[in-house]
């Protein structure tokens, strides 16, 4: 303030506003007549504690973080220990999702795929519809061995396989319910007779030849025949519906042979013509020529059951017990950002998202390093978080490869190298992004928040990216985003969404105020368009952003209709996402550089429980206890430090652990560089001097007398 006053700059009219003001107490509701009395109303922080509780309670047993429950929906919901025992040899085909329960596409999409689910639920012997959440923690490794890049993602199994593999993509933009049961009855036709399900039966049409000649069989079971057209789908559906019901075969034919077809009185297709057990035989009548219809009909039947045997269970551990969540809810100011929210996010990008490439190359490796470049040079971040940032950033630069594998990279953001000074939270997090439940707001939250904060402290200290490649372009952060969500975001629509917008007005940022004010407007935009999805937070809802409540004078009216005054909102913007308004309130404090590997979570918990850090009555935590000098926190003198500890953490003598010898990945590659190179200088000396000797032997060369 001291400095904003010295500059002569003006205070902007919202600071100071109704942000921290206590909120106003509630109506007491008025006594009803005696008796009895009313209720007395719960305390307010005892019902924001109690909210994950009862929301979880209601939500059902699995059902807070997870968008399908096993048990409970049609889907075969499998996890990490489940996916390879499921489709491995198995005598049915997959259909897998691989989603992710912060996607608010895959959260959009649930219903549908549960409907799916439920609709083929009777196909499960032949062909069955499974998911995996790739957001769950014990599923990071599993979504990254199936190369799961984006969300959602669909995969086919076929039966009887024995070998592992990464599935079959589905091809199609169309995933409406009916055009996904068409590509599966698709995907069982292209299995070879020797690989076909069992249960499933043969697809094919039969000929007219074929269709008279079981008028004379007598099998004592019903036998039905449904014509249709070429690209008609009915007669497969309704054969797969009947596949765990006893006592009746279904056959299709086409209605190509017209003569046949008028003998036996068909004139319209699809019809279904019905071989009853006693060897009589005549065309049924539907209602409505449609799956639902046929399939119910030929289900009740006299003497069609459902077979003892078809029930089938899950690939799963055997009363296994869900898990509801019940964290405790964290009290934030939505005036204030949270460090633990960045943090997290940050993890989850750099651990699992980056993750689901196994190597870097070309664009991507150039999006990779444009990305670290931008966040070292303008994240506000604590000293223990820009240390990896800049040891990040100094070891892809000083690396002169095309190509990188994304090992190298988790070794560093673990800090195998043991570099003191270096930590980065193993956990998510959530503060200011929480949700009512779980699968709610989260990282998507928490990655808008760092795109904010990059465009405002690229705005408020433009020399930050000087002697970089956005040195004097305003687009550059807005271009590092954009090409990021291009390559590396989860939700393939988002970042379709995103692109649109950036290709239709991201080419008129002309300075670094208007990149701030173009993000600010395109959030909105989308918040506009997610406002009443099923993504859609119900404690949280999509909003014009900021609010009233917020910055008043960000909002006027202009006859009648409110809007928006981009002065005020640019300058409460440059305040909201400023390195000021960000509490390290809730972060996970930095541990020694040591505690790293299997044992690092259980030693960082004794820690923690043994010596806590004060706080204040306001939750902070005392600046003599993390605060940093603000060029530490943004680069300046630790920069140097960094290197140094860099170049001395490879020669330290606690090495990551490579075939039991003690050197890590990096030292084996060095050796091997090394070995190549001193092979090549050794051949080079050797034929170097041996034509020398020849030379010599020419030169001094005495005939003998």
């Amino acid at each position: 303030k001291a400095k904003a006053g010295e500059r002569g700059e003006r205070r902007p009219r919202w600071a100071g506003g109704g942000a921290d003001r206590p909120p106003a107490a509630a109506p007491r509701t008025p006594p009803l007549p005696p008796p009895p009395p009313p209720p007395l109303p719960l305390p307010l922080p005892l019902l924001l504690l109690l909210l994950p509780l009862l929301s979880g309670a209601a939500a059902g047993p699995g059902g807070a973080a997870k968008l399908y429950r096993a048990g409970r929906d049609a889907v075969w919901v499998l996890d990490s220990g489940s996916v390879r025992r499921a489709t491995a040899n198995c005598s049915a085909a997959w259909l897998l999702q691989f989603y992710s329960s912060w996607c608010g596409h895959c959260i959009g999409y649930a219903p549908t795929w549960r409907a799916l689910a439920g609709d083929v639920r009777d196909w499960d012997s032949a062909i069955r519809v499974g998911v995996l959440d790739c957001a769950d923690e014990e599923n990071y490794e599993t979504c990254r061995e199936y190369g799961i890049q984006f969300y959602p993602s669909f995969r086919y199994f076929r039966a009887f396989t024995k070998e592992f593999t990464h599935g079959e993509n589905y091809k199609g933009s169309d995933r409406e319910l009916q055009t996904v049961r068409q590509t599966m009855i698709d995907f069982l036709q292209n299995h070879s007779q020797e690989n076909r399900p069992p249960a499933c039966p043969n697809l094919e049409p039969i000929s007219s030849n074929d269709v008279a000649s079981l008028f004379d069989i007598s099998g004592g079971h019903y036998i039905a025949i449904l014509f249709e057209s070429n690209n008609s789908y009915v007669g497969r559906e309704v054969m797969l519906d009947l596949v765990p019901f006893e006592n009746i075969v279904v056959n299709r034919a086409l209605n190509s042979d017209k003569t046949f077809l008028e003998k036996l009185g068909i004139t319209s297709v699809p019809s279904c013509y019905l071989i009853y057990p006693n060897g009589s035989h005549g065309l049924i009548n539907i209602v409505k020529p449609l799956r639902s219809f046929f399939s119910s009909y030929l289900k009740s039947l006299p003497g069609v059951k459902r077979k003892l045997s078809s029930q089938v269970t899950l690939p799963i551990k055997p009363n296994k017990e869900e898990i509801v969540d019940t964290s405790a809810w964290r009290e934030f100011d939505k005036s204030k950002l949270y460090m633990a929210d960045l943090e997290s996010g940050l993890h989850y990008l750099l651990r699992v998202e980056l993750a689901t490439h196994k190597t870097l190359e070309g664009a991507e490796l150039k999006t990779f390093k444009d990305f670290v470049t931008v966040m070292t040079k303008l994240f506000p971040g604590r000293q223990s978080v820009m240390k990896l940032l800049e040891t990040l950033q100094e070891w892809l630069v000083s690396l002169p490869l095309d190509k990188i594998p994304y090992d190298a990279i988790l070794d560093l953001v673990n800090n195998k190298m043991r570099i003191s000074g270096i930590f980065l939270t193993h956990h998510v997090q959530w503060v200011g992004c929480q949700g009512s439940r779980p699968e709610l707001r989260g990282y998507p939250c928490s990655l808008w928040k760092l795109f904010h904060i990059l465009s405002v402290q690229a705005a408020l200290r433009p020399k930050a990216l000087i002697n970089t490649d956005f040195d004097q372009n305003p687009q550059g952060v807005l271009q590092v985003m954009r090409q990021y969500i291009q390559k590396f975001f989860g939700c393939k629509e988002c970042a379709q969404h995103f692109e649109e917008m950036a290709k239709e007005s991201m080419d008129s940022v002309k300075i670094l105020d208007q990149a701030v004010l173009w993000l600010w407007k395109k959030h909105n935009i989308v918040n506009y368009r997610l406002a009443g999805q099923l993504s859609e937070d119900p404690k949280f809802p999509k909003i014009q952003w900021p609010p009233p409540e917020l910055c008043p004078a960000c909002h006027e009216e202009i006859k009648g209709l409110d809007s928006w005054n981009e002065d005020e909102v640019l300058m409460f913007l440059k305040h909201f996402y400023s390195q000021e308004n960000i509490l390290d309130k809730y972060s996970e404090e930095q541990t020694d550089s040591s505690e790293v590997g299997p044992g690092a979570e259980d030693a960082r918990k004794e820690k923690s429980s043994q010596t806590k850090p004060s706080e204040s009555r306001d939750g902070k935590i005392p600046d003599s206890h993390h605060a940093l000098d603000p060029n530490q926190r943004n680069g300046g003198p630790v920069k140097d430090s960094v290197k140094n500890e860099y170049e001395s953490g490879l020669h330290k003598e606690t090495k990551h652990s490579f075939l039991g010898i003690g050197f890590s990945n990096i030292d084996m590659s060095l050796c091997v560089v090394l070995y190549v190179a001193s092979s090549l200088f050794l051949m080079i000396m050797y034929f170097f001097f041996r034509m020398r000797s020849k030379r010599w032997k020419v030169k001094y060369y005495r005939p003998v007398v």
